[in-house]
């Protein structure tokens, strides 16, 4: 098979995996000038953010033949799908050329489960050392590890990989028992607490380099080797919506697991799309993307707005699933009337960020203005803040929403995405 042949056949099998973005890293050739790529500044030949958005990258898998019967993908054993694999050469070139053409800024490789899964994990390591090691490239890579792997493997594709993810794939044991009976997640959960374990300890050995400010030379304490970083850039997983029967709520709560347990970096959600030639087991429609987009705003809500799993429960429609026709921020709110409207001039940043329309930038900014004047519309205005939602909730210098203000079931039905948008959303 041809190298263009394989690479149409295992770019297109690896474009189910959501859990790809990349943040947090910083390998950097500008002291020795030496190497191929950067994951930051100017090395890569495209505008850079710090804020962890998604770069450019070659997502590919190193084989889609898997021994692995997990009926959500297209990749499972039984599946009819064209089949093919790259060696770790191949890999390697592509990645090269690919960069040197400045078409990507980054590698993203998983595979299928062929022979075991430590020989599967060998391969990728593989790939990743002789970009490294022979080719001295500083670009991303993100491996997609192998959870029944042995800890040293792991250990090895930390050192040399940007990025670590093991998808949970299924939110509960019976959803993973049903779907992908080949897998575990006691296996699963073991490889992110190993994962986590590594990274925390390659952080505390990690020595700073004090460098003397008029010589511009290492200090006394250079003579410390400095701990190579461990998957600076941390661990990912992924979590299929809509395949089992698994509620919003019971998504939220293992997601809100994994953040505090293995200080997971990002949990992406992935809405169940039917396959190519699917299981029986399967259901027949797609979940919606708007269900998928309210997940991803309940999980913004758990990391940056203090909001709880539990708290956001109490927002939910019957069995816990998060209402499709409004935000669950708003949905809160909405329950919780009793605590508006919030006084934008005397509140804590806490209360602040429970209004709807404001977030933790908008926030912060409007404390500092409160120090030197009292904040009025035109404030909110200037700093963006959406003041269609927001004013219903809040009292502000020339602002207060008085007792004319209709009831929750009224600014919903006013507040709410309109049907048109819905339905196509839906």
């Amino acid at each position: 098979m041809q190298l263009i042949e394989k690479l149409s056949i295992l770019a297109d099998a690896a474009k189910y995996d959501a859990s790809c973005a990349s943040s947090g890293a910083a390998r950097k050739n500008s002291l020795t000038g030496k190497g191929i790529g950067s994951t930051g500044g100017m090395g890569i030949c495209h505008s850079y953010a710090p804020d962890g958005r998604c770069i450019s990258l070659l997502k590919i898998l190193l084989t889609n033949f898997c021994q692995y019967e997990c009926h959500y993908c297209i990749n499972r054993n039984s599946s009819n799908v064209p089949r093919a694999r790259f060696s770790s050469h191949e890999v390697v070139k592509l990645t090269l050329d690919f960069y040197r053409r400045n078409y990507i800024e980054g590698l993203f490789l998983s595979s299928g489960i062929i022979r075991s899964p430590n020989y599967t994990m060998e391969q990728l390591v593989l790939v990743a050392r002789e970009l490294r090691e022979t080719h001295d490239f500083r670009g991303y890579i993100h491996l997609k590890t192998i959870p029944d792997a042995d800890g040293e493997l792991l250990a090895q594709a930390g050192q040399y990989a940007d990025r670590l993810s093991i998808n949970l794939e299924l939110p509960t044991a019976q959803g993973l028992a049903k779907f992908a009976p080949d897998k575990d997640l006691v296996s699963i959960k073991r490889s992110m607490a190993r994962i986590h374990a590594r990274a925390e300890e390659a952080k505390s050995q990690q020595q700073i380099l004090k460098v003397d400010k008029n010589t511009g030379k290492l200090g006394a304490r250079s003579r410390i080797r400095r701990a190579e970083p461990f998957a600076p850039a941390g661990q990912s997983t992924q979590i299929i919506v809509g395949a089992d029967t698994s509620s919003d709520v019971t998504v939220l709560e293992a997601s809100a697991s994994l953040y505090q347990r293995y200080r997971m970096r990002r949990v992406y959600f992935s809405a169940f799309s039917p396959i190519p030639d699917p299981s029986v087991h399967l259901p027949l429609r797609p979940a919606p993307l708007l269900r998928e987009h309210r997940l991803y705003q309940a999980d913004w809500l758990q990391r940056f707005y203090g909001f709880s799993a539990a708290e956001i429960a109490t927002s939910t429609e019957q069995a816990g699933m998060l209402p499709l026709d409004i935000d669950p921020k708003l949905a809160w709110a909405l329950k919780h009337r009793d605590q508006f409207p919030v006084d934008l001039n005397t509140a804590d940043k806490e209360m602040i960020l429970r209004v709807p329309g404001i977030g933790p930038k908008t926030a912060q900014r409007l404390l500092n203005i409160r120090r030197w004047q009292t904040i009025r519309l035109k404030d909110l205005i200037a700093l963006k803040a959406m003041l269609n939602k927001a004013l219903p909730f809040i009292i502000c210098g020339d602002h207060h929403p008085g007792h004319k203000e209709p009831g929750s079931e009224q600014l919903r039905q006013r507040l709410c995405a309109p049907a048109d948008q819905l339905t196509l959303a839906l």
